[in-house]
């Protein structure tokens, strides 16, 4: 992990899991956590406050900037199919099966993240 704690990091899984149920098996918080650490510090400091503001549930902050930014972030670490080492997994993209021949064929590499296999 490059920018999240071991406590941050349980929220945001917390959080992922809450808006994208089934997100919480994918390991979102290492996504989340490579793209924060890409993030100019200010965007990543508003995309952590994000999370803290959701921390003890979502149901207040429906519609709020924080929950769409949560929720954006939520959805691209679970649909783009993304599974860190050592989650459990299926990813999204089998869950939904989402399976046209080209995808079926795709290798996918996070090295641009900093995530290694």
């Amino acid at each position: 992990m490059h920018v999240l704690d071991e406590a941050a990091a349980t929220v945001v899984r917390s959080v992922c899991e809450t808006i994208v149920p089934g997100c919480g098996r994918v390991g979102p918080e290492v996504y989340i956590d490579a793209v924060l650490a890409r993030m100019p510090p200010e965007d990543r400091s508003v995309a952590l406050g994000a999370f803290t503001a959701l921390a003890d549930g979502v149901a207040g902050h429906v519609g709020t900037p924080e929950f769409m930014l949560a929720r954006a972030l939520a959805c691209e670490a679970f649909y783009s199919d993304f599974v860190a080492p050592g989650a459990s997994g299926p990813g999204a993209w089998s869950e939904i099966d989402f399976a046209p021949p080209l995808a079926a064929r795709l290798a996918k590499d996070w090295s641009y993240l900093g995530v290694q296999a």
